[in-house]
């Protein structure tokens, strides 16, 4: 009887071995294009607004936009003092901000614009901050495209935001005018920068009898800090996705072709590599370009749903492919078996889809909008991602247990291998070693990713190494991306179909050395089940 077996099988260990420096060296070029090539992926731009006087006479109209530099800037005042001095009321005083700042241009190659807000808080002791503090913010969004035309208004909203402020010293008299300690509140996120010039104009109105931002304190300076993406980071990474795409897509397709070619219907391993190809193309698509060219906000929430589809289908064929290979099991080849470790997989993302709606969903059409705004939102926020925490950490306990177990049950089916001709327990062995192996690459890879994260998190985003600057963070993004594209062509080529034939006649040399022995191999051929064919090797001495 002759079998096909997958490349792998019938692969030599030095043509193994050859292709495992071609990806390796490809995932060292990988990091290099975005530790050495690439700039950093993100750029903090702070602004501090300036305070501009909003007098209305009878000719002007109420919906001017106040610029506090340019042609048409507005009266401005230094502080609240001067304010005070002349007369002006707190309803009459818009903080704006101009982002980006004089003689410079956003562009749409930053992508996205996201805009953190800080409050700068004098002690006064007959004006502290209450416990619970929420301010009422009056925002408004506008663009233009030249420095003469009129603003076109983008969004406009009322948001409130949680103060969370602490005063370091003793709260004296001696110590009026410190300043708090108050935390970043998230402000704003544009899903893409399609307009060279951008306006905020703030209002903090005040209502007495309402209760409208009394007890807040008395705010000296608005500070905000606007965030986007480098272009040249932009430019390196489109590049990255233009080339990997056509690679997936066509190893993709020849994967596919040698499956139809075979004379029964592909397994169901077949059918999840398969899909986590597609899963991975879908990503690397890079539909991002358009976005150079057209308005589209929608693309960082695009952008959360493709990564999302692509780690539920990795989780979920690493679960699949260890479960094919527990020879134990008496059920094989059918997803249903698998629906109690999958079934939280696809609920998890699911949670978090509906999560990311509540958030990035809502910002299509409010800017302003963050779920962490409010006590419920942030609880609910919080919620989320402690579970999500958790769960991830019971997979990864569970996905070791299956691998462990996959290992014990095959080093039990070793004991058979000597009854075996020695021609099939070299190959038996070659192929234990490379499932082992490539289950250890998989955890490896897993690993990576969140350890790479955490250095990201912790370093200041670059190293020096004598004259070369290296972007760690740049290297984190570019350098993990290319690994997941390599472990999916890895595993698109070294699973297909291997037009070599093994059969039993090649090793038939050794069969007097069994003469005392009975040894019926009964094969199990769901085929192509990972790095071997399974086999049940049934033993039975003549007297025994």
């Amino acid at each position: 009887m002759k079998m096909a077996g997958a490349i792998i099988e019938n692969m030599s260990t030095k043509k193994l071995l050859i292709v495992g420096v071609i990806l390796l060296l490809f995932q060292v070029f990988s990091f290099m294009v975005g530790g050495l090539i690439a700039p950093s992926p993100t750029t903090a731009v702070p602004y501090i607004a300036t305070k501009c006087v909003d007098v209305v006479h009878h000719n002007q109209r109420k919906n001017k936009w106040f610029t506090p530099w340019g042609p048409n800037q507005c009266n401005k005042i230094r502080d609240f003092e001067e304010a005070t001095a002349k007369r002006i009321e707190a309803n009459n005083i818009v903080f704006a901000v101009h982002i980006p700042g004089p003689n410079k241009e956003m562009s749409a190659w930053f992508q996205f614009m996201l805009v953190i807000l800080q409050f700068d808080i004098a002690f006064k002791m007959y004006n502290q901050i209450d416990d619970g503090a929420v301010v009422t913010i009056d925002v408004g969004l506008a663009y233009r495209d030249d420095s003469v035309s009129e603003w076109t208004e983008m969004a406009h909203s009322i948001e409130q935001r949680k103060l969370s402020c602490n005063f370091t010293t003793e709260k004296t008299i001696e110590n009026e005018g410190r300043y708090y300690e108050c935390d970043l509140l998230p402000f704003m996120e544009v899903g893409n920068v399609a307009h060279k010039y951008y306006l905020l104009n703030i209002r903090l109105p005040v209502n007495e009898r309402k209760q409208v931002n009394i007890g807040i304190g008395e705010i000296k300076d608005i500070r905000l800090v606007g965030i986007h993406q480098n272009g040249g980071f932009t430019k390196v990474w489109f590049a990255m996705k233009t080339f990997l795409t056509p690679s997936i897509l066509i190893i993709m397709i020849w994967y596919w072709r040698r499956i139809t070619l075979m004379t029964r219907p592909p397994v169901l391993l077949e059918k999840m590599i398969f899909a986590l190809g597609l899963s991975m193309t879908f990503i690397n698509i890079p539909v991002e370009w358009f976005s150079v060219g057209f308005n589209w906000t929608w693309m960082l929430l695009f952008g959360d749903i493709r990564q999302g589809i692509f780690y539920a289908m990795l989780l979920s064929f690493w679960i699949i492919f260890c479960g094919e290979h527990l020879m134990d099991q008496t059920e094989r080849n059918r997803f249903s078996v698998y629906w109690k470790q999958i079934g939280p997989i696809v609920f998890g993302s699911f949670c978090l889809f509906i999560f990311d709606m509540c958030e990035r969903g809502v910002q299509l059409k409010n800017p302003f909008f963050s779920i962490w705004a409010s006590e419920v939102g942030t609880e609910l926020a919080m919620a989320f991602i402690i579970v999500a925490g958790i769960c991830a950490c019971l997979y990864f306990l569970f996905l070791c247990f299956m691998v462990y177990q996959v290992f014990r049950n095959i080093s039990g089916k070793r004991s058979s291998l000597p009854a075996m001709t020695r021609a099939r327990r070299l190959h038996y062995e070659g192929l234990i070693f490379r499932f082992k192996f490539l289950m250890l690459v998989t955890l490896a890879c897993a690993a990576m990713t969140v350890i790479f994260f955490i250095i990201s998190q912790v370093n200041e985003g670059h190293w020096h190494w004598g004259d070369y600057t290296v972007q760690v963070n740049s290297a984190f993004f570019t350098g993990i991306y290319g690994m997941w594209n390599l472990y999916v062509f890895a595993l698109l080529f070294l699973y297909a179909p291997s037009h070599k034939q093994y059969g039993d006649g090649q090793s038939n040399g050794d069969q007097g050395a069994n003469s005392g022995e009975d040894i019926q191999l009964t094969t199990t051929i769901t085929h192509v089940d990972g790095p071997t064919e399974i086999y049940k090797m049934t033993g039975k001495e003549s007297q025994e």
